[in-house]
């Protein structure tokens, strides 16, 4: 089992930033890839960023690229997403999950709220 806790989000006015955090705890070692995942009111969850735990490889949703700085500290276990030049239409609950190198994201967070006034 990993246990995964976000923190970071709030309130930020359009154009501004936010880092959110991700605790893991339990088997870390069991990470293969990190993601952050959302879901906006009314909306279903979309991937939003992932990476891989050895190595660094990243992927990025169109939507966030340019925008969003998905990263890792090992010896912290923590998992980051730097948000720059946020958009109103970026307000959702944020999760981050994890999964290892065969399985399906199988592991998430209780989310944290992301809101961006225009």
């Amino acid at each position: 089992q990993v246990q995964l806790v976000e923190s970071g989000g709030g309130l930020v006015q359009a154009g501004g930033s936010l880092r959110l955090s991700c605790a893991a705890s339990g088997r870390t070692f069991s990470i293969y890839h990190m993601a952050w995942f959302r879901q906006a009111p009314g909306k279903g969850r979309e991937f939003v960023a992932s990476i891989r735990w050895s190595g660094g490889t990243t992927v990025y949703a169109d939507s966030v690229k340019g925008r969003f700085t998905i990263a890792r500290d090992d010896a912290k276990n923590t998992g980051y997403l730097q948000m720059n030049s946020l958009k109103p239409e970026d307000t959702a609950v944020y999760y981050c999950a994890s999964r290892s190198q065969s399985g399906e994201y199988a592991f998430w967070g209780q989310g944290t709220q992301v809101t961006v006034s225009s």
